[in-house]
């Protein structure tokens, strides 16, 4: 008999344990291994070279702060039973399942008008089928359908588990401190009334940090500019591929990736389509990318030489959008040096939008002494909650250095 009480030595919070069998054979499934050949955080690793870490990595680490979750909710006295405490664990373990090659940047662009967690979901229900139903009420879970709520808001809210992990997580391997939140911290706050998940009121200081250390790291991560226009450039990339290839252009790619390259169409996923995304992966991209980069199309292998050689565009960035004459002036720029007519294409103005906290939509509520509860915001003791709660748009122009980079 195998030993599915596995402990994983994991560099962000030491040793992790798997306490219900379910969760080592979910885990060493093939759906859930692919998550190891899955990029965290896209092409981050080209800005910060430390940042090379998986989904694999992520869904382990929620899951362990799941289970320290209801441990601490338990001894507050919130009654949890094995089952759903198996069912939570289980379902934030696949809450990511659904990705695809370089997580966030590709979304849609294999399969249309599908988000990742739609596909999650549909993952989660072929693995309940496999395993016989053991993993129903997790999807009830995930999907906000369980008659306690606080199940779904561990899963899925402004304070959630997935996000105090990738905060931890990616503050640790790219090196940047402002991310790095207590999440111990967090977690012994946590408490439940009327079934919701509400914050003890003496931790509104450690929620407060971790709603600015989530919008620093956006702004200095995540939505840093280089990283966002490698995103960009990833998403133009399978764009002009998928444009080439329906003109009747021969590309060379793995079966998989060619297979939803020649793919133009909506609707709901056929079992070919689940059966083909299940095998992709970011080595399809960068297989791909690498003999794009010496296509005789000009876009495409511009695009990809970009990637590859990581020689990026030039990038400026501002607080309102670009003068509509100084675009044009670029991408007249862009046609007479590469001698092109399309040079517009070459040219992209890139907004990035954030809304650090909002009170309207699932409010973090702090549960007072006497029992009552109070939105975040309301609190006469917030020092930073509602300076946090208004949108901030910045924009990148990017444009080829050959064009003159001064302004």
């Amino acid at each position: 008999m195998t030993n599915k009480f596995k402990i994983i030595n994991d560099p962000v919070y030491g040793f992790i344990k798997i306490p219900h069998e379910i969760l080592f054979d979910v885990i060493e499934h093939p759906y859930f291994q692919r998550l190891r050949r899955i990029s965290q955080t896209g092409l981050l690793n080209l800005i910060y070279p430390g940042a090379t870490h998986t989904r694999f990595h992520h869904a382990l680490g929620a899951m362990h702060l799941m289970f320290t979750a209801l441990e601490t909710l338990k001894l507050k006295g919130t009654v949890i039973s094995r089952e759903e405490e198996k069912s939570a664990m289980l379902a934030i373990l696949l809450h990511d399942i659904g990705h695809g090659p370089f997580s966030h940047a590709l979304e849609n662009m294999l399969m249309h008008d599908w988000h990742h967690e739609k596909l999650s979901l549909l993952l989660m229900r072929r693995l309940n089928d496999e395993f016989e139903g053991e993993l129903s009420m997790a999807i009830e879970m995930f999907q906000g359908k369980y008659h306690r709520k606080f199940f779904n808001q561990l899963i899925s809210s402004q304070l959630d588990v997935d996000r105090l992990d990738y905060l931890k997580r990616d503050s640790f391997y790219t090196g940047v401190t402002e991310g790095n939140v207590n999440t111990q911290r967090i977690i012994s706050m946590m408490n439940v009334s009327d079934e919701e998940l509400v914050i003890d009121a003496k931790g509104i200081y450690s929620i407060e940090n971790f709603l600015t250390a989530r919008m620093f790291m956006y702004w200095q991560v995540y939505y840093h500019k280089t990283s966002a226009l490698a995103e960009h450039l990833l998403v133009k990339i399978l764009a002009r591929a998928k444009e080439l290839v329906l003109a009747g252009t021969a590309l060379p790619a793995s079966e998989n990736l060619r297979y939803f390259l020649h793919r133009n169409h909506s609707g709901s996923a056929s079992p070919e389509d689940i059966h083909r995304f299940t095998q992709l992966d970011d080595t399809d991209i960068i297989q791909a990318m690498k003999a794009w980069a010496e296509h005789e199309d000009f876009l495409l292998s511009y695009f990809c030489q970009c990637v590859i050689r990581r020689q990026f565009p030039k990038t400026v960035i501002s607080s309102k959008p670009f003068d509509a004459a100084f675009i044009q002036q670029k991408k007249e720029k862009t046609n007479e040096i590469f001698g092109i007519e399309n040079g517009e294409k070459l040219v992209d103005e890139i907004a990035l939008s954030l809304l650090p906290y909002s009170a309207h939509r699932q409010p973090i509520y702090l549960l007072l002494k006497d029992g009552r509860k109070i939105t975040l915001e309301n609190s006469e003791n917030q020092i930073l909650s509602s300076s946090i709660s208004q949108p901030n748009t910045k924009y990148i122009l990017a444009f080829p250095r050959e064009t003159d980079a001064i302004i």
